[in-house]
């Protein structure tokens, strides 16, 4: 069976075990036993031994002992058996490290001890540390490394859900446009060469404008004008279109598309459907980041305030809101010959 040691995590490994020796080192110079230089090659001859001894403990053999077995009292055999075989580590070995140091003259003694269980202790002490220093320090780091895979698969995820949701609203949305253009094209209407010409154009934004994270508000308008402009042509002069907007910054970054569904709404489900004097007043409001888009228009006659069944257009707008934007509000009200839906968003809160 091939062992395979993972370079990044074996490096980690190394800066704990610096850390680590700083630390003694410190403790040493402060309890002072010897020359500086002395001290400092003693504590890198103990970092030469605590390094692997604990990386072999928590890479191998902590991930062998969890292995899932049919027997569980065999695993906690193993982890007694593992704790001591570490404890001695970290004792004896250490003691026996420090020997091989003394008689390679690497390792300068700078404390004679009475007796050899004396010296163990006194080794012990720095060993037996190490797995408390290297086992807070590994658990501190794998919750964060953890904790930033958490976040990153969120993310991906929200991003494939925009994705899916983006997908589906542009389909949705060239699919109403079409049928405008066939009304157009049946009634033999002179409009229809200039509707599918406006329509290329809408086409060449979503292709090209729309693949990145943002777009500005100024793009956003140009795509809405150019959509009202199609849906104008199918009607008469009896349709009244009122588009006011009031913008501090014209650069100011927009998630593409975001306001076509309520536009495309008030058109498909609202328009279309009033007989008389058909309506559509839209307002876009951008002031020190605070978005206000506010539209309404005509319905057919419905007896007072009544709740709204929303369509997929909505319905995925609302989600999309969601997953960009911490503070926003999305509401919509149906009175008796109006529909009104009113967007707020603090761009600020983008996640």
């Amino acid at each position: 069976m091939s062992i395979s040691i993972n370079k990044q995590q074996f490096k980690f490994y190394l800066w704990v075990g610096f850390a680590y020796l700083l630390l003694w080192l410190f403790l040493d110079l402060v309890n002072y036993t010897g020359p500086l230089h002395a001290e400092i090659f003693n504590n890198i001859w103990r970092f030469v031994y605590i390094v692997p001894v604990n990386f072999i403990f928590f890479e191998f053999t902590i991930p062998f002992i969890k292995r899932e077995r049919k027997n569980l009292f065999y695993n906690i055999l193993l982890f007694l058996l593992a704790v001591w075989v570490q404890l001695m580590l970290g004792s004896y070995g250490m003691y026996a490290w420090r020997y091989i140091g003394v008689q390679f003259h690497i390792y300068t003694a700078l404390l004679t001890f009475s007796t050899r269980s004396h010296a163990i202790s006194a080794q012990a002490a720095y060993g037996v540390m190490s797995i408390f220093f290297f086992g807070i320090i590994k658990h501190i780091y794998d919750y964060r490394k953890l904790k930033e895979a958490t976040q990153l698969l969120r993310i991906e995820k929200q991003e494939a859900e925009l994705n899916y949701l983006k997908s589906q609203t542009n389909p949705h949305f060239l699919f109403n446009t079409l049928n405008n253009i066939y009304s157009l094209s049946r009634d033999k209407s002179d409009l229809a060469p200039e509707s599918i010409l406006r329509l290329s154009k809408i086409l060449r934004f979503m292709l090209y404008e729309t693949s990145g994270e943002f777009i500005s508000v100024e793009q956003e308008l140009e795509i809405i004008n150019d959509y009202i402009e199609l849906e104008k042509m199918r009607y008469d002069n009896s349709l009244r279109i009122n588009f006011k907007n009031e913008i501090e910054d014209l650069k100011q970054p927009l998630p593409p598309l975001l306001l076509i569904p309520l536009v495309e709404n008030a058109f498909k489900h609202g328009v279309s459907e009033t007989r008389n004097q058909p309506f559509v007043d839209i307002l876009l409001s951008v002031n020190k980041q605070q978005l206000l888009f506010v539209i309404k228009n005509s319905t057919e006659n419905s007896d007072g305030e009544k709740s709204v069944k929303e369509n997929i257009g909505l319905s995925n707008l609302r989600r999309q809101l969601v997953l960009l934007y911490k503070e926003y509000n999305l509401s919509v009200q149906q009175y008796e010959t109006v529909f009104t839906a009113t967007l707020k968003i603090n761009l600020a809160s983008h996640v």
